[in-house]
């Protein structure tokens, strides 16, 4: 039986790297499949304003259409990725590098958890202070199978 998972691959050349994760699919259905709607994504990867050590994509270009609060979490775990379809806020998708609280100027956000990603913390920690030091990093967001 084959598992889709997600997968980002962060960087360029030689400074490449890739995380992936199985897909939360009985979880969270509908968010599972806005992703498949619009993956594989290039975009910028960048440090969160205001949620602690977490990283995000900014999909506000992406139509998502009608997508439920389901699996939701304001505190995901070290690895998590969470699609937020921009209830209150821009819609994006956000990876848990270490301890996070989803906010905004807006207040708190309860994103979607829809992957959990294999990525050890260390792995986690340097991506999340490579963004915050270096800036911007580019991504690529796409579904595996395994």
């Amino acid at each position: 039986m084959t598992t889709e998972r997600l997968e980002f691959t962060v960087g360029a050349g030689d400074e490449r790297e890739t995380f992936s994760g199985d897909l939360l699919v009985e979880e969270a259905p509908a968010s599972v499949e806005a992703l498949r709607s619009f993956l594989p994504h290039e975009s910028e990867l960048m440090h969160v304003r205001w949620s602690g050590y977490a990283v995000w994509v900014n999909i506000d270009e992406v139509e998502l259409g009608e997508v439920p609060r389901e699996n939701h979490t304001v505190y995901p775990s070290r690895g998590d990725v969470l699609l937020y379809p921009g209830y209150r806020n821009e819609q994006e998708v956000l990876l848990a590098c270490g301890p996070t609280c989803f906010k905004s100027p807006a207040g708190e956000l309860a994103g979607n958890h829809v992957a959990t990603l294999d990525a050890s913390r260390e792995e986690l920690a340097t991506l999340e202070v490579k963004t915050l030091e270096a800036g911007v990093q580019p991504v690529t967001i796409r579904l595996t199978e395994d």
